[in-house]
């Protein structure tokens, strides 16, 4: 019998805490096993003390409090290392996602997919600071990943445990948890979840966080393109440098013996050596990318490929273990 871990970063909850419980509690009644992993991530306004009550009354309730304020991707890390669970279940601590949509969730997961993320109806935010820039982002997401789906900041998921341990959250990833899903292999679907407005507590977000996530992007990107070949992009930014750097001092000196200046009166001979030496220094980042990436696969045991399934063969641990 599988067991439900529900994942929930909190940051200054205090008055929400208790009617999230009670939600999750009704929620929850036609799943056999089940746990609540609350991670307070610094609170300093009574939070964890709620959060100590709670747990006294029902063990399935668990508590991870952090030393300090780490962000919500560290805090979703937390939580995903402190819990059980067959399968994932992470919201925010808002009262904004609804608990009852869970059982859809695990439903449709059911069907045959590796992880389902919801898709915000009649969102309850405000249009200039949450909606207009959340739009932007998702756009944007969508178009850099190449990841179809339409909201990247539903909080509310239900994913596969194996899938959730092959991700590691820092910064702000806990946005692009569905890239890397997608990253790992993992059929993913989004279906329509109900959100509600925030009636307690201060809401976290501001403009800032726009900036932090189109960062991690590039890093997403990055990643998920180049992590295992970094010299073909910087290797090949540093190849068209070179060739430019080559045309522009080609064209100095051609310029010396005709109608031009001499080589170092023309701009272009300046040009073209500090391209060159631009060059350069992309090649020499994608060699030092190359040894860094052998060092990261070669030093840890981990291969470059991720593997569904097996048949007629045992897991590598097992084999080793037999040997």
């Amino acid at each position: 019998m599988q067991l439900l871990s529900v994942v929930i970063p909190l940051k200054d909850e205090r008055d929400n805490v208790r009617p999230l419980v009670e939600k999750l509690r009704d929620a929850l009644r036609t799943v056999a096993r089940w746990e609540v992993v609350l991670v307070d991530d610094g609170s300093t306004d009574g939070t964890f003390e709620v959060l100590a009550d709670v747990s006294a009354a029902d063990p399935r309730i668990k508590i991870v409090r952090l030393r300090k304020n780490f962000g919500q991707a560290a805090a979703t890390q937390a939580g995903f290392d402190a819990a059980g669970g067959d399968v994932i279940v992470t919201m925010d601590g808002d009262v904004q996602n609804d608990p009852a949509d869970i059982p859809m969730m695990l439903a449709k997961l059911e069907e045959g997919y590796d992880a389902v993320l919801g898709l915000r109806q009649q969102r309850q935010d405000k249009l200039l600071l949450r909606k207009l820039p959340s739009w932007c982002a998702n756009w944007l997401i969508r178009k850099v990943l190449g990841v179809p789906f339409k909201d990247f900041g539903c909080a509310l998921r239900v994913v596969r445990r194996e899938f959730i341990d092959g991700l590691s959250l820092y910064g702000e990833m806990h946005r692009f948890i569905t890239a890397l899903l997608i990253q790992q292999g993992a059929k993913v679907t989004q279906v329509p979840v109900r959100h509600h407005p925030r009636t307690a507590g201060q809401s976290k977000y501001n403009l800032t966080r726009t900036i932090r996530v189109l960062l991690d992007l590039m890093t997403v990107k990055f990643l998920a393109s180049y992590q295992t070949r970094p010299m073909h992009l910087f290797g090949g930014v540093g190849l068209v440098f070179l060739f430019l750097g080559f045309v522009s001092l080609f064209t100095s000196m051609v310029m010396k013996y005709t109608t031009g200046p001499g080589m170092t009166a023309n701009p272009l001979f300046l040009i073209g050596v500090m391209v060159e030496l631009i060059g350069v220094q992309f090649l020499s980042l994608g060699l030092i990318g190359e040894v860094m990436a052998r060092i990261y696969f070669e030093s840890q045991g981990k291969p470059p490929y991720v593997v569904r399934d097996r048949r007629n063969l045992d897991a590598p641990e097992s084999r080793r273990k037999a040997a």
